[in-house]
């Protein structure tokens, strides 16, 4: 590896409850990308399902098979420093281009195309500045509970930088646990599971202080572009969902971004759904489908 980075021993990751997935893996800036990938390599539509900040590839697994049932490929990477990728000790390696660019390589690797992105959080911050390259390989949206790093933050995102800033071992399953009721333990130590012990976590630790904050902080200027095209130039499908419980990335800021996305219908509103409102997947994948014309039966 051409960073000093960290490896999560698989035995970690054995018989994590409703997670059955085997792991994919390729090779990105030297260091190794996990990805999940289910369904038939040759589906009309591709699902590109990503996390945010301080969860992985499980947030996803109630969405998954909604989306495999219907016939979709479904491929949900882990961000380096998180799930089962690779994770860079130093936490100056992490970087808003880093990330961003390992993705376009993901996606380049794999040869996406006709693909519903799938964001929430820090899978929206960069994935909703994906389409500047290559916009001919997206053409539906599904978003969640997330903003583009514009340059300004909220006395929200700022009072949970400032927590997180004070946890350097943040207790990640228990922080997901809080804002989703009737999580179970178990399902809460599987978000854990990348984590052996502090060391694992200069990722978690990275990323609250890379969302732009100043107008010259980098990545702002991508993703004004990135609201330029959304308003401007996106002629895909959208479909948004919103965790109404989320007290800093809830309805007012969804329904900002909203204003934002060109055609963007009246959201889905999930009424017990908090920040990580995959948690409530099965019902949005659901949705979703039914609103793309995707579904089956």
């Amino acid at each position: 590896m051409s960073t000093a980075a960290l490896r999560t021993d698989d035995a970690r990751f054995a018989a994590l409850p409703g997670f059955p997935y085997s792991p994919h893996y390729l090779q990105v800036d030297g260091l190794r990308m996990h990805y999940v990938d289910e369904g038939p390599r040759d589906a009309q539509v591709t699902a590109l399902c990503l996390h945010g900040e301080p969860s992985w590839a499980y947030l996803y697994r109630k969405m998954i098979p909604v989306f495999t049932a219907a016939g979709l490929r479904v491929v949900a990477p882990d961000w380096f420093g998180f799930g089962r990728s690779d994770k860079p000790e130093d936490q100056a390696w992490y970087s808003f281009e880093r990330h961003r660019d390992s993705m376009l390589d993901l996606i380049a690797q794999l040869d996406l195309h006709n693909m519903l992105l799938v964001v929430q959080d820090w899978g929206g911050l960069l994935g909703l500045t994906l389409p500047l390259d290559q916009p001919e390989r997206y053409t539906r949206l599904l978003v969640m509970n997330t903003g583009l790093g514009l340059g300004t933050v909220t006395e929200g995102f700022k009072q949970w930088r400032a927590y997180a800033n004070s946890q350097p071992d943040l207790a990640c399953g228990k922080l997901i646990q809080r804002g989703t009721p009737g999580m179970t333990a178990a399902e809460a130590a599987a978000y854990d599971a990348p984590f052996p012990d502090i060391r694992y976590k200069a990722g978690v630790r990275a990323f609250p202080n890379l969302v732009p904050d100043r107008e010259d902080a980098p990545g702002a200027e991508l993703s004004r572009r990135a609201a330029r095209y959304w308003k401007e130039q996106w002629a895909g499908d959208s479909f948004m969902a919103i965790g109404m419980t989320d007290p800093v990335l809830g309805p007012a800021a969804m329904q900002s971004l909203r204003k934002l996305i060109r055609g963007c219908p009246e959201p889905l509103e999930v009424a017990d759904g908090g920040h990580f409102v995959q948690e409530r997947g099965d019902l949005i994948a659901e949705a979703a489908l039914r609103h793309f014309g995707l579904a089956r039966g």
